[in-house]
């Protein structure tokens, strides 16, 4: 199910058909790096996360991590959604894309779309991010997307200390 579209992406609810995807991309170094390690290894590992993680919270909150694809070849590129964290009091959005579709704007295209859809159709007037402090690139992402910092923060299933950003909608 299409959830948005954009000039040059779909983003659409994740479905078991995307478990190839979110293996290789819940195992890239830089997802380890800054959004951690979720112990996917296989592709059951991968369906499972996809039905405890996205398709779970699309049914209890009306919003989750989608799949974020191009819309000229339908080819899967990242993720990018919404997510209600524990710990967190605020919605949080959340993204990550294969490295070789960083630069060219589709996160920025994705996220926006996701926060134009948060505040049309599901009425949320403010949004939180976490990101860790030197996560440079999602920082200025973060930033054009007009969020701005709030204080550090413990994450909930994190161990170290991270940066909190809000945007009002």
């Amino acid at each position: 199910m299409v959830v948005l579209e954009t000039e040059r992406l779909y983003v659409r609810h994740l479905s078991f058909d995307d478990a190839p995807f979110i293996l290789r991309l819940l195992n890239e170094p830089s997802f380890l790096e800054n959004i951690g390690d979720r112990n996917i290894r296989t592709l059951d590992d991968s369906k499972a996360y996809i039905r405890r993680g996205p398709m779970q919270s699309h049914e209890k909150h009306g919003f989750g991590l989608d799949c974020v694809e191009l819309k000229e070849s339908e080819k899967p590129i990242g993720i990018c959604g919404l997510l209600q964290r524990p710990g967190l009091v605020d919605v949080d959005i959340g993204y990550a894309f294969l490295p070789q579709f960083w630069a060219k704007g589709y996160a920025l295209e994705a996220a926006s779309g996701v926060l134009s859809h948060a505040k049309k159709n599901l009425g949320m007037k403010r949004i939180a991010a976490i990101v860790n402090e030197d996560n440079t690139n999602s920082i200025c992402l973060l930033e054009k997307l007009n969020f701005r910092y709030t204080k550090m923060v413990n994450p909930p299933q994190g161990k170290k200390e991270v940066k909190l950003y809000a945007a009002i909608l």
